[in-house]
Formats: C-alpha cells, sequence, structure tokens
C-alpha cells in the first residue's frame, strides 16, 4: 500500500523537512536531518526509474480528483532518471558540505544553507514530477527562491551581486514561463500536461498558443542558460559555496532542459516545433555556438570555478544540440549527456571545492604542484575531466559518442565533425590545470609547509560520483537503456503531427 504514494514523496519529504531544519539550533542535527532525507528520495527515485522502465508511466492523483480536474504527480522514464540525478548528486552533496561549509559560510547560517537545500530539492522534484503546467511554474519558483539564497550565502561578497544577477534573469524567465502557461490555458482551459496535448493538437490555426510557446521557450532558455542568454551562470557559479555550486551545476540546468523537451515532444510535438516553426535549425546554430564560444572562453580564465562555469555552458549546447537533431537517437543523447554530465560537474567542483578549503583560492597558480600534495583529490579531478573531454571508458565518451552517431544518422558531416572539434578546446581548459597541477613546482614547499589531502567526507561523495564516471562508461546499460526508452517514449507520445497549430492565425 506505502509504494503507491512513491510517486509523490521526492517532494514531500524535503518540503516537509526544510522548516524542521531551520527550527534545529545544531547545525549537526540539520545535517542529519538533511542528509537522510535526501538519501531517502534517492532511494525512492531509483525505485521510480526501475517501476517507471518496467510498467511505464505513473500517475498518482493528489487529493484523490482524477486528472485533469485535479493536480496529477506523473513519473515517466524521462523524469524518473533526471529525478534520479537530482537526488543522488543531492544526496553525495550534503555529505561533502559538511567540512565544506564549514570554511566558506558562516556557522550561524548553517541551518539555513541545508533548508535552502532541501526547498531547493524538493522545487526540482516537483518539476519534474508534476502533470500540471502552472504546478510546474510553482515548483520553478520554490526551487529559484532557495537558489538565490544559496548562492548568497558565500563568504565573497560579490557572492550578493551574482546572486541578484540570478535573480533578476530568473524572474525574467519565470515570468515568461508563466505568460506562456496562461496564454495556454487562456485557449485550452486546462493545466493538465496531457489533456494540454490532446487539446492544442485539435487547433489548426492559433496565434495565441504559436505566442505562449515562444514565452515558454525563452523563458527556459533563461534558466538553462542557453547561449546567449546564460551571462548570468558564470558569476553565480563562481563566487557561490563550491558545495551549491557542485549541486547547481549537477542538477538545476538539467531540470530546465528536461522541462524544454517536456513542452515540445509532449504537449506541443515535435513535428510543429521543430519542422513547421523551424525550431530544430535556431537550436543547433545556438548549441553550436555555445560549444565554441563558451569553451573558448573557459580556456582563457584564470579562475578555475569559472572555467567549469563556462564549460557547463558549453555542455548545455550538446545536450541542445541533440535534441535540436529531431531524432529518437538525438533526443537519446541529449538525456543520456544530462545524466553523465551531472557525474562529470558534480566531481569537478567538488574537487575544486576541496582545493579552495585546504589553499584558500581556487585561481589556477593554487593548484601549483597539487598533483603530488593532493593526490586523491587531483586523480577525481583528472579523471571527470577526461570524462568531460570524451576519452573512452568514461561516461563522457559515450555521450558523444551517440550524439556523433545522431548526426551520422541524418548524414550532417559537419555537425558530427563539430562535435568532435568541441572536445579539443575542453583538451585546452582541462589541460591547463592539469599542467600546473602536475608539472610545476609547489610554492609551499620553498618553505617547508605542507597542503594536506582533503578531509575523507569530501573524498568520499567525490570518488563515488569518479567512479560513476568510469561505471557508466564502461557498463551503459542502464544509462543508455533508460535514456532510450525515455527518448522512444517521449517521441511515440508526442500530439499527432495532421492537426498542426498553424501559421496565419488571427486569434
Amino acid at each position: 500500500m506505502f509504494e503507491q504514494h512513491f510517486p509523490v514523496l521526492p517532494i514531500i519529504l524535503p518540503l516537509i523537512a526544510a522548516p524542521i531544519c531551520i527550527l534545529l539550533i545544531r547545525a549537526q542535527l540539520a545535517w542529519s536531518l538533511a542528509t537522510v532525507i535526501s538519501a531517502m528520495s534517492f532511494c525512492i527515485s531509483a525505485v521510480l526509474l526501475l517501476t517507471t522502465l518496467d510498467q511505464g508511466v505513473l500517475s498518482y492523483a493528489l487529493g484523490g480528483w482524477e486528472p485533469p480536474w485535479g493536480i496529477e504527480i506523473r513519473i515517466d522514464v524521462a523524469s524518473a532518471l533526471v529525478l534520479s540525478v537530482v537526488t543522488g548528486v543531492s544526496s553525495l552533496v550534503l555529505v561533502y558540505a559538511k567540512e565544506s561549509i564549514e570554511r566558506e559560510i558562516k556557522p550561524d547560517q548553517h541551518t539555513l544553507f541545508y533548508t535552502a537545500h532541501l526547498l531547493c530539492l524538493a522545487g526540482l522534484s516537483g518539476i519534474l514530477s508534476t502533470g500540471d503546467a502552472f504546478n510546474l511554474f510553482v515548483f520553478l519558483e520554490i526551487s529559484s527562491l532557495a537558489t538565490y539564497t544559496l548562492v548568497s550565502l558565500g563568504s565573497d561578497r560579490r557572492c550578493l551581486t551574482a546572486a541578484f544577477r540570478y535573480l533578476v534573469m530568473g524572474t525574467i524567465g519565470a515570468t515568461f514561463i508563466l505568460i506562456g502557461v496562461g496564454m495556454m490555458y487562456m485557449k485550452t482551459g486546462t493545466l493538465n500536461m496531457v489533456d494540454l496535448a490532446d487539446r492544442i493538437a485539435e487547433y489548426e490555426r492559433s496565434r495565441t498558443l504559436n505566442t505562449g510557446l515562444a514565452f515558454i521557450l525563452v523563458g527556459i532558455s533563461i534558466k538553462l542558460a542557453l547561449f546567449p542568454l546564460h551571462m548570468w551562470l558564470p558569476p553565480a557559479y563562481t563566487h557561490a559555496p563550491s558545495a551549491v555550486s557542485a549541486f547547481l551545476a549537477s542538477t538545476a540546468t538539467k531540470v530546465a532542459v528536461y522541462v524544454m523537451v517536456r513542452f515540445i515532444f509532449t504537449i506541443y510535438g515535435e513535428e510543429y516545433v521543430f519542422h513547421s516553426m523551424g525550431m530544430d535549425i535556431i537550436f543547433l546554430a545556438l548549441a553550436i555556438v555555445a560549444i565554441f564560444k563558451c569553451s573558448f572562453m573557459a580556456t582563457v580564465q584564470s579562475n578555475v570555478k569559472t572555467v567549469l562555469a563556462y564549460s557547463s555552458v558549453a555542455q548545455i549546447g550538446y545536450m541542445i544540440l541533440g535534441i535540436s537533431l529531431a531524432s529518437s537517437i538525438g533526443l537519446m543523447a541529449g538525456l543520456l549527456h544530462i545524466f553523465n554530465h551531472a557525474l562529470m560537474k558534480g566531481a569537478l567542483f567538488m574537487a575544486v571545492g576541496a582545493v579552495f578549503m585546504r589553499t584558500g583560492s581556487v585561481d589556477i597558480k593554487a593548484f601549483q604542484g597539487l598533483g603530488r600534495q593532493m593526490p586523491l583529490t587531483m586523480a577525481a579531478f583528472t579523471i571527470a575531466g577526461l570524462s568531460i573531454i570524451g576519452v573512452p571508458l568514461t561516461a563522457g565518451f559515450v555521450s558523444k559518442w551517440y550524439l556523433v552517431t545522431a548526426a551520422l544518422q541524418q548524414q550532417d558531416f559537419l555537425i558530427a565533425f563539430l562535435i568532435l572539434a568541441g572536445s579539443l578546446l575542453a583538451i585546452v581548459y582541462i589541460g591547463r590545470i592539469l599542467e600546473v597541477a602536475y608539472f610545476k613546482e609547489p610554492p609551499e614547499t620553498i618553505e617547508g609547509k605542507t597542503i594536506k589531502e582533503a578531509p575523507m567526507l569530501m573524498l568520499i561523495p567525490m570518488w563515488i560520483l569518479v567512479l560513476a564516471n568510469i561505471y557508466f562508461g564502461i557498463d551503459t546499460s542502464l544509462s543508455v537503456g533508460a535514456a532510450d526508452v525515455a527518448s522512444q517514449w517521449l517521441t511515440e507520445s508526442a500530439p499527432s503531427p495532421t492537426h498542426g497549430i498553424g501559421e496565419g492565425a488571427t486569434q
């Protein structure tokens, strides 16, 4: 009986635990509660993923009101896959955060950190689980408000400016999404996503729905930091506490990518968005520019967190590129890269946070000689960096392999070449850091000082992500299998292209 409530628990558990955290006087208790709740959410998410792979879509009617009249929690393979990533990374980051925030956040704000983290987790889980378009906006705002708080908690005063910029851009994006959802509701009279898809497919012409789609796509593009709407992301990731950067880089933008996939494939329909409106060309062009422009920007930064931030925007380009190919294998590659990139970037930001804890800096110069002084941390950074590049036997290679395969399947040889060429720039910005860490003498050895390895509580979650990078680069049955099933379900569930939302409408 209890298992029937699993779809709603990843939202309810952190939502209930968050206000309890803020009431706890001791940060140790808040950390324990947040970690246990996040771990429980991950276990439930893993069960949901396996269940959806076996049984298909799970529907849960809140309050006993059946959809479309009531609010529906709807879990499919795609949402369960991303939900598992979000809750899994959250659990590891919370273990990591116990030591990390001691250096970067004031002691009297530790309970606030855990509260905001749980609220952000509840919001992200809600976005992935809800079957209601308006509630998606509500959960998006819950996660966003918590995120602004998390970014602002850093000891560096520049984090306040970064959080404010994030807030302004995030508010604009959320407003665009709300306007788009309002237009959809005005035309169809429903907010349930399944019902929306059915009713939208009945309209042959509607300028209202076209405009709503435009608002939604722009709003989501801001939230996922699609070039050129990405300028809020580098300062936010750079100045936020390391645990916050690791969590957001692995989850927040990935959830926004999923939201875009959901609106394109299950509500409006791939045929209309890509073929009738030509959004595939626009997304493809923006994705390619993002890959090269932001990878180049990463190569000229001196702050390693800024390097990784620009790298994140470039990697988002790979996800959008896969989606823009408008094929089942392209969508599968995009979803797979969401999963794999969370493993890579989480490990990289954790490693940089460990360096900051021991050296007090994340400038490239601070990495001199750390290959010998912090061998486990730098080994983790190296393996995760190789995965970002796409070296065989790492998760990053698998993603890029399927992206190239999707391009070649459509005989887009130029696109396939550009995907591979983008990896060359990743070699440059990751190689710069590894060169300093392994081939330069540490300045501290002259004065007889030594830098210790990171604490075990920081190394364990870091290395779990590193080993996951290797494991899912060798055994792809779960990751590729889930992404493949998800892509097939998304493309098959798309509204029928025989009823478009054509151009030249008057209403």
